[in-house]
């Protein structure tokens, strides 16, 4: 696991993970993190009803030695949250300011659960697939429609289909030689679950863009790219579910994808800008 991701981070990507007691010590963590960093292993288990190994075992799931580890990660996570702390006035519009400053607070780990080997091997399946098939439904379908078009427009041709059947259908008809990239948050839609499935009997590889390291897509795929929740919290990703962090995941691939194919992406990048010239009007200028 990555070794730069907040604690609070680990805790959304990983709770699915963890057994009921581990959970309900996450959920304090995160619930009241300000409290618990002032805690022993022993007032954790208390405040959280359970033995003080399930504390010591809830650090080791999320990738620490044990509770100190996760108490120093923890209150290191607190002092930089509170050095960007700013005041963005009353009223609707400080309210506005201060989710937008929350958002763009997160979107800095937003990548913290993966690695180089994980954007790089990701790069080279997209770009070298002889057929792509990009696949999401429901709150995620908006993020897979802009990653096809955005691969397209570099020269990576990509397939979106918005019907749940007819993507079940396009992935059974994958070879070894292609990839599907299946867009789920939750990791957890039956409908793109199915067409992970048919892409994985059609010998197809999978990977999976979702903000939960453990998940269902996750162990369906053979590659998962976590983007971590912009939600503080695993119950704030859960009321909110913003695909805010993955849309700029997205741009941001994107460009990585053409730079591994540059004299293509030269080439359809100069027609596309001839295209959308053609299309706008003096009106539109």
């Amino acid at each position: 696991m990555p070794v730069d991701a907040p604690t609070t981070v680990r805790i959304a990507a990983l709770r699915n993970a963890l057994q009921p007691t581990e959970r309900r010590v996450a959920d304090l963590i995160v619930a009241e993190p300000d409290a618990v960093v002032e805690l022993t292993a022993q007032q954790l288990a208390d405040r959280a009803g359970v033995a003080r190994s399930s504390v010591v075992r809830a650090c080791q799931s999320l990738g620490y030695r044990g509770y100190p580890q996760l108490r120093v990660a923890l209150a290191a996570e607190l002092g930089a949250q509170s050095d960007r702390a700013d005041d963005h006035g009353d009223g609707p519009l400080g309210a506005v300011r201060a989710a937008l400053a929350r958002t763009a607070q997160s979107l800095a780990t937003a990548t913290s659960m993966m690695s180089d080997a994980d954007i790089a091997e990701a790069i080279a399946l997209v770009s070298g697939a002889s057929r792509l098939l990009v696949v999401a439904n429901g709150l995620s379908a908006p993020v897979a429609s802009d990653l096809a078009m955005r691969l397209t427009a570099v020269g990576r041709p990509a397939e979106v289909i918005p019907d749940a059947i007819a993507q079940q259908i396009a992935a059974r008809q994958l070879t070894a030689a292609d990839v599907c990239v299946v867009v789920s948050g939750s990791g957890a839609n039956e409908s793109s679950l199915r067409a992970a499935s048919g892409a994985k009997a059609a010998g197809a590889r999978v990977i999976a863009v979702t903000s939960f390291a453990s998940c269902p897509l996750a162990d369906l795929s053979d590659l998962s790219l976590v983007i971590a929740p912009t939600g503080v919290s695993f119950r704030e990703e859960l009321a909110h579910t913003s695909r805010v962090a993955h849309a700029a995941f997205v741009e941001a691939f994107v460009d990585r994808v053409a730079e591994a194919m540059p004299e293509r992406a030269r080439i359809v990048r100069a027609q596309v800008l001839g295209i959308l010239s053609e299309n706008l009007g003096d009106s539109q200028a």
